[in-house]
């Protein structure tokens, strides 16, 4: 089947629905979900017929510390406890799931304690702290997450969801020639419309580890094959960025980042400050709830108080 053709209005972050109630309030429908605030403040829908969410799914990275929830101070039960809140159609991990060493072991005694109610659905990808297991690089990682991890035996992969083309790459290995021939045929192959990609390392990012550039070849391919939207961690902050090309240009028809490291690692503190780049939070744990449509997407951080903490614009598919 040929690719669906793109939507000619490639993004905006303008359009808006609405009910006005009592003077300075309204309801607005994002995602799907409708949402109370204050008038003139409501967010974006994507623009188009289908305004209504199709599925939603949660993502973060940088998640268990070596510690459980008889810990007053550990983070990671209670950003898992959202996500069974939540109850999204799946989950993404964007890296260092697991600390320090991300032993098997460690991944039985803390990861699984929390996050592991949700492991049958979730779709991960390894960070820098997987690679940093004596047995062996991602050994540790490799056995817990199992064909979940490795559906076709490597550690990067894709899927379909209703009409969005989802990749999970290990950027550890961004330098594997395997890995970019099979990013660039799993692109020719795609036919989705909405395409979205996470990995651990960001190519833009204003928190301690700053803007990786081994992640600017991948940014390249997917800013050519149109992709809408690129998920990491690593920074242990959230993030958003403005629609940019690989460059760190401006870019209406360029791609959405997210940066999602807050889901239950030790905050890290925003450094420089990057161009494009609209919000930064951190000292905050929680979890991105994405709402995908077959047109558009949008999302909200919602913090472990069940608060929401930043409301992304809503964005149209290419």
């Amino acid at each position: 089947m040929p690719p669906t053709p793109r939507a000619m209005n490639s993004r905006t972050n303008k359009a808006r629905w609405a009910i006005p109630l009592a003077a300075g309030a309204s309801l607005a429908l994002v995602g799907g979900t409708l949402l109370w605030s204050p008038a003139d403040e409501a967010d974006a829908a994507p623009s188009g017929k289908d305004t209504k969410a199709a599925f939603t799914a949660v993502a973060a990275g940088d998640i268990a510390e070596q510690c459980t929830s008889g810990d007053s101070g550990c983070a990671h039960p209670k950003t898992a406890a959202l996500v069974k809140q939540l109850n999204p159609s799946f989950v993404m991990t964007m890296g260092d799931n697991q600390y320090d060493d991300a032993r098997l072991q460690d991944f039985e005694d803390y990861y699984d304690t929390s996050w592991g109610a949700f492991k049958d659905k979730t779709r991960p990808v390894p960070g820098n702290h997987e690679t940093y297991d004596p047995e062996g690089a991602l050994e540790g990682y490799k056995s817990y997450f199992g064909s979940v991890a490795y559906p076709k035996g490597e550690s990067y992969y894709s899927y379909d969801k209703d009409n969005w083309h989802f990749i999970a790459l290990d950027s550890n290995s961004f330098d594997d020639k395997a890995q970019i021939d099979w990013l660039k045929a799993d692109l020719a192959a795609n036919s989705k419309k909405c395409v979205a990609a996470y990995w651990h390392h960001p190519l833009f990012s204003s928190g301690e580890h700053g803007n990786d550039p081994v992640s600017r070849p991948v940014w390249k391919l997917l800013y050519a094959n149109k992709a809408e939207l690129v998920m990491n961690g690593h920074d242990h902050h959230y993030e958003r960025f403005a629609p940019q090309n690989p460059d760190g240009k401006a870019d209406a028809n360029g791609i959405v980042e997210l940066l999602g490291g807050m889901g239950g690692a030790n905050p890290y503190k925003i450094e420089e400050v990057q161009p494009n780049s609209q919000k930064r939070i951190t000292k905050t744990y929680g979890v991105v709830k994405l709402n995908f449509t077959d047109t558009g997407f949008s999302w909200n951080l919602v913090g472990t108080d069940g608060a929401t903490k930043d409301s992304s614009p809503s964005y149209n598919c290419r």
